[in-house]
């Protein structure tokens, strides 16, 4: 595993290098690309070189994509995302957040369960409405580390910003719960489970992972605020409150990304207090942030690397092409719904859900999930539909954010 993570971190430079200077595509979109095409071209070697496909093949595998993301890197990017928001200016966009984060993920995985289902049933796809749902979970929340990460480069207004941003850090850790919801359906094996059970799976995780994530905000402050001449020591505290916080979760069963994203606000609106020290506050910002570009890195490093052990099939191509206009009319739909019922002064409804609806993009978290399901569950079909669509998302959607926010001019 350490010599595999070694080589991806050495991708990882060359790829940021090359990016830097000669192509100047936005971080994410650029790494991608670029291992995408490094992929391709071992594809393209099996026969010549058929040691160095195997090479590139097990270096995924031993890294396991799916649990790395989920089980320790997802706890550092949130909480180094979400430590970046000020807290008062996201009070400002609370409703449109809730909305969005909680009823458009629900909203948009039926939408998109529902279509998918219909058109599988068209070309006689062996997929249940189940597996399908359970698409539509993993495919509906924003991917907070590709979202954060390109509209920084993209001259958005502010508020609108903050919409797409504090939705992507919020609805992560709802879709997760709604997947695993869907999941305690599917493995019930004929048994009923009856909607106060699925209620209460939700309560637990979701709002138990918003109160345990403020507590502990508030105690890893405490301890900051008694050491806070001391950045060193501040620093581990921080990191001992994102790793440590994020496993105890998984033992509470509460909500672990959302844990690390509420986490992750209190301590780092409270370090821009003027009482705290203010060399440590910018030791402890400089780290956070130079760990959130490493682990992005890494992050679309693998995901592009990942295509080269899909299983590909004929039927797998149409119906993962038809998936991208089924994600984005559930995505307009889903986002609409919740928008039409708040007040907008700006007067252009129409122009700021389009935003909405194009910069909600699809990350490794939904590739995660989709590789985390047992193969009994239509699994290669579902990690390739799924795949297709974050490909398209952050290369398509992520180059074109920024014109289509001067066309639309939302700058």
């Amino acid at each position: 595993m350490f010599e595999s993570f070694s080589l991806i971190i050495a991708l990882a430079a060359g790829f940021s290098f090359i990016n830097h200077k000669f192509l100047k595509l936005p971080t994410t979109v650029g790494l991608m690309i670029m291992a995408l095409i490094l992929a391709i071209v071992v594809i393209g070697s099996q026969s010549i070189f058929p040691e160095v496909y195997n090479f590139f093949c097990q270096i995924v595998l031993d890294l396991d994509f799916s649990s790395l993301l989920l089980d320790v890197m997802l706890s550092f990017l949130l909480f180094a995302g979400a430590m970046h928001i000020n807290i008062h200016e996201l009070q400002k966009e609370k409703l449109p957040v809730f909305l969005f984060a909680t009823f458009g993920v629900l909203i948009s995985t039926f939408i998109v369960g529902g279509l998918l289902y219909f058109f599988c049933s068209l070309i006689n796809s062996p997929l249940s409405f189940l597996e399908c749902l359970l698409f539509g979970a993993l495919i509906s929340p924003t991917d907070p580390i590709a979202v954060l990460s390109i509209l920084q480069q993209s001259k958005i207004s502010e508020s609108l910003q903050l919409k797409i941003e504090g939705e992507s850090l919020f609805n992560d850790g709802v879709g997760v719960v709604v997947f695993a919801s869907i999941l305690a359906i599917i493995f019930a094996e004929g048994e009923a489970v009856g909607v106060a059970e699925i209620g209460e799976l939700f309560l637990v995780e979701a709002v138990g992972g918003l109160i345990y994530g403020l507590a502990l905000g508030y105690f890893g402050y405490l301890f900051l605020r008694a050491v806070d001449d001391d950045p060193k020591t501040c620093i581990l505290i921080t990191l001992a409150t994102a790793m440590g916080g994020y496993s105890l979760s998984m033992i509470l069963h509460v909500s672990g990304p959302l844990a690390m994203v509420v986490g992750g606000l209190f301590i780092g609106n409270k370090l821009s207090a003027p009482t705290f020290d203010h060399n440590s506050r910018e030791v402890v910002y400089l780290f956070w942030e130079m760990l959130d570009d490493v682990l992005n890195a890494v992050l679309f490093v693998l995901v592009g690397l990942i295509i080269h052990t899909l299983n590909i099939e004929k039927n797998f191509l149409l119906i993962g092409f038809v998936t991208i206009f089924i994600v984005l009319i559930a995505r307009f739909i889903s986002v609409g719904i919740p928008f039409s019922l708040l007040k907008h002064p700006e007067g252009r409804p129409l122009k700021t859900i389009t935003m909405l609806s194009w910069g909600g993009l699809r990350g490794g978290i939904s590739v995660a999930l989709a590789l985390s399901l047992s193969d009994n569950l239509s699994k290669d079909f579902i990690v390739f539909i799924t795949y297709i669509v974050v490909v398209f998302s952050i290369i398509v959607q992520g180059l074109t954010v920024g014109k289509l926010v001067k066309k639309l001019g939302l700058g």
